[in-house]
Formats: structure tokens, sequence, C-alpha cells
């Protein structure tokens, strides 16, 4: 018997959502599939929030992104912030579950099929290094390095930098979030010529007004970037 098959003997395959033995690795259970919120059909070509109707081909709009209109050209989510979406983003975040990354990579791979061209640069939003430091990880970077080996594109971890701490987003309404991300994040000196005049992707865990995007976008943008869009593991809603 192989070494393999004696793994799988040893440890089978389990959910990634709860532990139930599963037919392959970082797989859902029926139950966790039905219960995890994966976007699909119609969506906002701006931030890839799900829309009633028909996918005709033609780009449409949330009502958000017609009434602030975004920095960056086009955003795709791979889930809704809620129920399992919002448990995976959690437990990834904060629970130390680095092994979701692999199969989120998957996930944002799907979503992010209409914004990858072969000159896309992709990048996470970074964190602050105090934060980075308590956190040991960026769980940005981890779904974006996931995202560039699957799709076999030029991944830059570090290519923005967020010199300024911030407090936390939670709580703060649309315009507080906005005036608490100004002037927050920038293009790292030593990277800035990686992205002249190249389309970027940014990667980030979750979107709620897409404050952290649109600072991380604008400082591509200066920095050279050709085009920016976004792509987010998860993304709230207001009824989620």
């Amino acid at each position: 018997m192989g070494l393999q098959a004696m793994l799988r003997l040893i440890y089978p395959p389990q959910c990634l959502g709860c532990d139930e033995l599963v037919t392959s690795d970082f797989g859902l259970c029926g139950r966790c599939w039905r219960d995890t919120p994966f976007i699909a059909g119609l969506v906002c070509d701006a931030c890839g929030l799900p829309l009633p109707g028909e996918d005709t081909g033609h780009a449409v709009h949330c009502d958000d992104c017609l009434t602030l209109p975004r920095p960056w050209v086009q955003g795709r989510a791979a889930l809704l912030y809620k129920d399992n979406g919002r448990k995976m983003v959690l437990q990834l975040k904060h629970g130390d579950r680095l092994d979701l990354a692999k199969p989120a990579g998957a996930w944002l791979f799907r979503a992010a099929k209409p914004l990858l061209r072969p000159d896309t640069l992709i990048a996470p939003v970074p964190l602050h290094w105090l934060r980075m430091l308590r956190r040991r990880y960026n769980q940005s970077a981890l779904l974006a390095a996931s995202l560039g080996r699957l799709a076999q594109l030029d991944h830059c971890p570090d290519l923005l930098i967020r010199p300024k701490r911030t407090p936390s987003q939670e709580g703060r309404d649309r315009h507080a979030r906005f005036e608490n991300m100004q002037d927050a994040i920038h293009v790292h000196p030593r990277r800035a010529g990686r992205l002249q005049g190249r389309h970027v992707l940014l990667v980030d865990d979750v979107m709620t007004s897409g404050a952290t995007l649109a600072v991380a976008t604008e400082a591509c943008l200066a920095a050279g970037a050709a085009q920016v869009c976004v792509l987010v593991l998860a993304r709230v809603a207001k009824d989620a």
C-alpha cells in the first residue's frame, strides 16, 4: 500500500466546515455546501454582489456602485458574507485556519475569470505591521498566493504597504470607513516598477463599503498601474 493511501486510512478527508468525512481533501459535505452562499448568475460588475435577473452578458451595477462610483474597473466576490461563508472567513482571519486558503483560492479563481488577463499582477491588501505581528499572517496574502498559483499569474505579496495604523472598521458607517482609511495604503517604493502600465488585481477577504479597496486602488493608479480590478472572498450584503 502506498504512503498516500496509508495516510488516507489514518487521516481520511474531512469537511472544511464540520469535520464530517468527505471523499476528497479540502471539500465540503452536502450540508455545509448548501449552507455556503456561493455567488453565481447575474452580479454587479463593480463589486460582485448578486443581482436579480438573468445574466445577458451586459455589465450591470448594484445601487451602492451606482451611488458611489468605484475607482477600480471591475470587481468580483466568491461568497456572500453570511452563514457558512461568514464562518469560514472568520476562521481564516482569526482562527488560524490556514488550510482554508487552498480551497478558497479555487473559489476565487472561479469568480475571477472575467477579470484575469495574461499581464495581470495579483496583489493582496496589506496589514499594518503591528497587526501582522499580532496575527502572524495576512489572510489576504494567503488568498492572493493561492489564486496566483492556480491562475499561473504574476503575484507580488508586498506590492502594497500600510504605514498608517488605522482603527478597526467594525461598527463604522460608510462615511466613517472612508475617512478612517484616508492615506492608509501606499505602493512599496521597491515594487513600484512592477505595476507600471499593468493590470492589477487586488485581493482581500471581505468587502463591506469598499473603502479599503478604494484606497488601495488609488495607490496603484497613482503609482502607474494601467487599471485595477478587485476580488474578495466574501461580499457583505445589506440583507446578509
